[in-house]
């Protein structure tokens, strides 16, 4: 059993944090010490009671291992990746003390070399320019990203002369003045207010065009960190290929602009969520020592990790829903469901075991057609009740992506971002059209899937991971020329992804999903009693 931190060198860098900025952060530090000492402090004594109820033949005292923050991060990236030999980055807001680490992955061995050190924090300040958009601290940066393409990058050199003091090799310090993650209760503080002409956007509060360019900035300096990173560790370590893990590693934007090496494999569970992965594979050949067997694809057998349902699982659980559905074979089902795509129809896809990690890769899936250009629109409004620029992204076969992407290399786990083939060069008129007034812009044969820069962020599907999401892409491909979905996933605004058949069947019927499949049984919306629907009214988020 094994744990991806160590509580107690947390603990140390919060308390050595607090006396350093003493007597700023006393409220704070009141309010995260009762937590500690009641909690965090014992997590071992805790685990051993949860795992004892478990199974309490088992001695846990002996058998529970903890591993740093990073080294969990880094193991999670290197050891299910192709690669015998790499070099491997990880990035996030803070772990104990590390906020990035390089280190050197060979066979079943894997060294770090060296760390930045809170508060120097390339996810913090991120995260920092998430809160002040408007947006919730360690959920909402992904939408950060999603805004910064109707901006212009106008703060750039406004945040590397005030913020952040960044070296040619991509290290760098932040500026604390301007920050107050350290000992308060906020992100920012006044200072940095006054720096950006106002204070933090309320969520109930329209975003303004400076709201777009600070997160079209903070994503330009953001790149620009991680292409000094990987530039510098690629001449240093002298390694060809790259694993990459941590939260800022699910910036799909930046993964994209990497050139420093051959190749990339970014763990699909980059954030927290990977950490215990992570842990136990460090465990496994670290302090175990089992020899490492590296698959040509990689170990993560698509990230296919989580339950599965049999068929007469799926049915009994439907039914004692209220769900009225038609047991279909494979050909029929996928047929119908390639002819509800082609009709504009929101098809909820349940298959399979589900995914491990923050992206649905089709097993619990939304699925809808790229070429209409209202799609977009209406899955966020109708669908994820979410803002109307939040874009979606694209599966596409894995053997024709290459006709509507220039991504140069596969992305199975829908972490890179790729300028779509093709696009429509912009009138003059167009050029002139600033913020949302992009949105409405068709420059592409899949609109849905094309972001307001020209980018979209690509699922490749294989035939051979992904069997029955491929035979469904041939279907929708030769019935439309086309062989892109757009794949999104499959929940509400606020909820986790589905997991079992009843969440499922919720979903559907608290949304506007049109068509749903699970295993065999396929639904229509409109055969379903109508007293099972239920709509839930959203605060901003």
């Amino acid at each position: 059993m094994a744990f991806y931190d160590k509580p107690l060198l947390k603990f140390e860098r919060l308390i050595e944090t607090y006396l350093a900025f003493a007597p700023r952060g006393f409220r704070s530090f009141r309010m995260a010490l009762p937590v500690w000492l009641r909690e965090k402090l014992f997590q071992k004594r805790l685990l051993r009671e949860e795992l004892s109820k478990i199974d309490a033949d088992v001695d846990w005292r002996g058998r529970l291992l903890f591993a740093e923050h990073h080294l969990s991060h880094a193991a999670s990236a290197f050891y299910p990746s192709p690669f015998e030999s790499a070099a491997v980055l990880t990035m996030d807001g803070v772990g104990e003390w590390a906020t990035a680490s390089a280190a050197v992955g060979e066979g079943r061995e894997l060294k770090i070399l060296e760390e930045i050190h809170f508060p120097h924090s390339l996810g913090l300040l991120y995260s920092a320019f998430t809160y002040y958009a408007g947006f919730k601290v360690n959920s909402g940066e992904y939408k950060l990203m999603g805004l910064a393409p109707y901006g212009e990058p106008r703060y750039v050199q406004t945040i590397l002369d005030h913020l952040i003091d960044l070296k040619p090799d991509g290290s760098f310090r932040l500026n604390l003045e301007y920050f107050d993650y350290c000992t308060g209760l906020t992100m920012t503080n006044a200072r940095f207010d006054a720096l950006f002409g106002g204070r933090p956007r309320d969520p109930s509060e329209p975003i303004e065009r400076r709201h777009m360019d600070l997160a079209a900035s903070i994503q330009t300096v953001t790149e620009e960190v991680v292409l000094r990173m990987t530039a510098s560790l690629a001449r240093r370590t002298g390694r060809r290929n790259l694993c990459l893990a941590g939260g800022v590693a699910l910036n799909c934007v930046a993964n994209g602009k990497i050139r420093s090496f051959d190749d990339i494999w970014v763990q699909p569970a980059a954030g927290d969520a990977g950490g215990a992965l992570g842990a136990a594979l460090a465990a496994c050949h670290l302090e175990e020592g089992q020899t490492r067997v590296v698959e040509p694809e990689d170990g993560m057998q698509g990230a296919l990790l989580g339950p599965e349902y049999t068929g007469e699982e799926i049915a009994a659980r439907l039914t004692a829903a209220g769900a009225r559905f038609r047991i279909l074979e494979t050909g029929a089902l996928l047929d119908a469901c390639a002819a509800d795509l082609a009709a504009g129809r929101a098809l909820g896809w349940f298959q399979g075991r589900m995914e491990f990690g923050p992206r649905a890769l089709g097993a619990r899936s939304i699925l809808a057609d790229p070429r209409n250009p209202a799609m977009q629109r209406t899955l966020n409004l109708r669908v994820k009740s979410r803002e109307s620029f939040r874009p979606f992204a694209p599966s596409v076969l894995k053997e024709r992506a290459a006709e509507y992407f220039e991504l140069g290399r596969e992305s199975p786990y829908m972490l890179l971002t790729a300028p779509v083939a093709g696009l429509r060069p912009l009138t003059e008129e167009e050029s002139a059209l600033e913020g949302f007034d992009r949105l409405a812009l068709v420059r592409s044969g899949i609109p849905a899937v094309t972001h307001v820069d020209g980018s979209a962020r690509v699922q490749t599907v294989d035939a051979e991971v992904h069997p029955l999401f491929h035979a469904l892409l041939s279907r929708f491909a030769a019935r439309t020329g086309c062989a892109v979905l757009v794949n999104t996933s499959f929940n509400e605004r606020g909820e986790p992804i589905v997991c079992t058949p009843e969440d499922a069947f919720a979903c559907f019927m608290g949304t506007e999903i049109e068509s749903l499949a699970i295993g065999s049984c396929y639904l229509r919306k409109e055969e379903q009693d109508p007293s099972l629907e239920r709509r839930r009214e959203f605060a901003p988020d």
